[in-house]
């Protein structure tokens, strides 16, 4: 572990686990602080982590969702990978913001045509009726980019980039007896701490 860049372990674990055949091994559970009503409630759901770049997590997703709206509201979050057949969890603590609409440009014209319309047809978190709503959405949209070859990114969709202030590796031990090392952030530089499992 490099001590001096916590996200480039980040990385090589998430390799490791995709490596080790692990299903979806870039997944992490993201967690987020709700608004409104449901305001210091913790949300959490999974997302794909698509990047390691500009010192922090990158992953995409609706603006307009659940977490989009939180994130704008306030944009500190946390993210867990936990890999249980390799003994390895990773949890990072931070802010995110939006990526660079280039960035999320890019990233948008690697996905399957099916997915970008998906991306167009889905209100993301909003309650539907039923399946058949959803169908008609997606069906709407498809009819709508027929003939169109290059579908454009929606203006409520894109990445986020979570940059750590906290980086912790947990590796399973012996009798509950668990590796568990912290990075800190301060200014520019990490702390490293062994913490007790």
């Amino acid at each position: 572990m490099d001590p001096s860049d916590p996200l480039a372990t980040v990385a090589q674990w998430v390799e490791e686990a995709a490596a080790a055949g692990v299903v979806e091994a870039n997944a992490m559970v993201l967690a987020t602080v709700g608004t409104g009503e449901g305001a210091s409630r913790p949300s959490a759901r999974a997302v794909l982590l698509k990047d390691v770049s500009g010192g922090g997590l990158v992953f995409f997703t609706n603006y307009r969702s659940r977490k989009g709206r939180e994130l704008a509201a306030n944009p500190w979050c946390a993210a867990t990978f936990a890999w249980p057949s390799l003994g390895r969890q990773v949890r990072v603590v931070g802010r995110a913001s939006p990526v660079d609409p280039a960035e999320s440009d890019a990233y948008w014209a690697t996905r399957p045509r099916e997915s970008q319309l998906a991306a167009w047809a889905s209100p993301q978190s909003k309650v539907l009726p039923d399946r058949a709503a959803l169908d008609a959405l997606v069906g709407a949209v498809a009819l709508r980019f027929e003939g169109v070859d290059t579908v454009p990114r929606p203006p409520h969709w894109g990445g986020y980039r979570l940059v750590p202030e906290e980086v912790e590796f947990w590796t399973r031990g012996e009798n509950r007896l668990h590796d568990r090392l912290r990075w800190v952030r301060s200014g520019q530089t990490w702390a490293v701490d062994r913490l007790a499992p």
